[in-house]
């Protein structure tokens, strides 16, 4: 069995990297809109809800996803296998999930692309930023 070596500030710094992704990806500057209109939100939706809920949740839940990622691509010198690693899961294991689901609950494909392709990217950079921060 491998060891698992896991650098924390690495972990944070990816899931810190998640959030802000998250944030730029699903505001107006990129596909918040378009987000919005395959949901049937309205602005006021889009406005209203617990913040530090969401919000704190959501970095909790990218501290979660970092580590384990982390403990993921560990043992591995090369930061190739970062970027790798983290497009696989990704791409593999996260969006064809959603994928399953968006099938089941006949979402749109506009929809399925906007969210995956969040998780795919965010893992990406998530994988690289691990991957480089041994």
């Amino acid at each position: 069995m491998q060891n698992v070596d896991i650098n924390y500030l690495a972990v944070v710094a990816a899931a810190l990297s998640m959030f802000v992704i998250g944030g730029l990806w699903y505001s107006p500057i990129l596909f918040g809109n378009a987000w919005a209109k395959e949901n049937g939100f309205t602005p006021e939706f889009v406005q209203s809800g617990n913040k530090a809920k969401i919000f704190g949740g959501s970095l909790l839940l990218s501290l979660i996803i970092a580590f384990n990622l982390a403990g993921f691509i560990s043992g591995f010198e090369e930061w190739t296998w970062g970027l790798i690693g983290g497009f696989l899961s990704g791409f593999g294991w996260v969006a064809m999930s959603i994928g399953i689901l968006y099938l089941f609950e006949r979402r749109s494909a506009k929809l399925f692309f906007i969210n995956a392709g969040y998780f795919v990217f965010s893992f990406l950079v998530m994988g690289l930023i691990l991957g480089l921060w041994k």
